[in-house]
């Protein structure tokens, strides 16, 4: 089971790695989605909304992807270059 939004949901199938990476990939090339129906039918292969829908959580928490709370835009945030810059400056991130 999972916790999402006070609510606690039966998970029937979780995702595969081969299936992240494939949402992953698809956002990272096209920079944004302007919502989740664009995203889901631009993947290549087909895949359980439920799965779809856990696999942006991860990305969302893991602070790969913004979705946006008002238009729904899905935009890729990532930058682990910009992170590893910041790292050898010895900067402090807050």
């Amino acid at each position: 089971m999972r916790q999402h939004a006070n609510a606690v949901q039966e998970v029937l199938h979780y995702p595969r790695l081969d299936t992240v990476i494939m949402v992953e990939e698809a956002i990272k090339e096209a920079k944004e989605y302007q919502n989740k129906a664009q995203l889901l039918r631009g993947l290549p292969k087909k895949i359980m909304y439920q799965t779809f829908l856990l696999i942006l959580d991860y990305l969302e928490r893991s602070n790969k992807i913004h979705i946006d709370k008002i238009d729904g835009k899905i935009v890729w945030i990532w930058n682990p270059r910009g992170v590893e810059q910041v790292l050898k400056k010895n900067l402090v991130i807050r």
